[in-house]
């Protein structure tokens, strides 16, 4: 069942205006992901994807991540918009989250600009920043969206929200 759209505020979006296909966009938002302790991703050159009913996913270029806590792992899954899907295990100091990142090695046309850049669950991370304000994580563990202040839902992801 459809909850009723929220309307946003001043200086919020709502995610039911965001289109489909998906829209890509530049982010010059600080975004900084944590993982047992240790900041393994820090960048003002991030991408957000925007898609209708889902919070925005970021993702960040490789050269601002620390990489030496990525390792490939055979996993793929496919995106109806952006193709086919490679994932990372993160490993900070002996914990890790298996396929707790994604990126698009040979991403769909109009999505070129996100080859290689990384997103990360932000469910399975300590904390998830964007300009230093704490990330909400997106209920579910398909889409890993990133719920701040400013983006208001429903957000699909949860419990009865497949069919939206």
């Amino acid at each position: 069942m459809l909850r009723k759209r929220i309307e946003p505020g001043p200086g919020q979006e709502s995610v039911w205006d965001y289109p489909r296909p998906p829209r890509l966009e530049d982010s010059q938002k600080l975004i900084q992901v944590v993982f047992n302790g240790i900041i393994i991703a820090n960048t003002r050159r991030a991408k957000r994807i925007l898609e209708t009913s889902h919070p925005p996913a970021y993702y960040i270029p490789p050269e601002d991540v620390k990489m030496e806590y990525f390792i490939p792992t055979p996993k793929h899954s496919y995106c109806e918009w952006k193709g086919q899907a490679s994932y990372y295990t993160i490993t900070v100091d002996g914990k890790s989250v298996p396929d707790g990142a994604w990126y698009y090695p040979q991403p769909t046309r109009g999505y070129e600009s996100i080859a290689n850049y990384i997103a990360v669950y932000p469910s399975l991370m300590e904390a998830c920043y964007v300009n230093r304000e704490k990330v909400q994580p997106q209920e579910g563990d398909f889409y890993g969206g990133w719920i701040t202040k400013d983006i208001v839902g429903p957000f699909k992801g949860g419990r009865g929200t497949f069919g939206w």
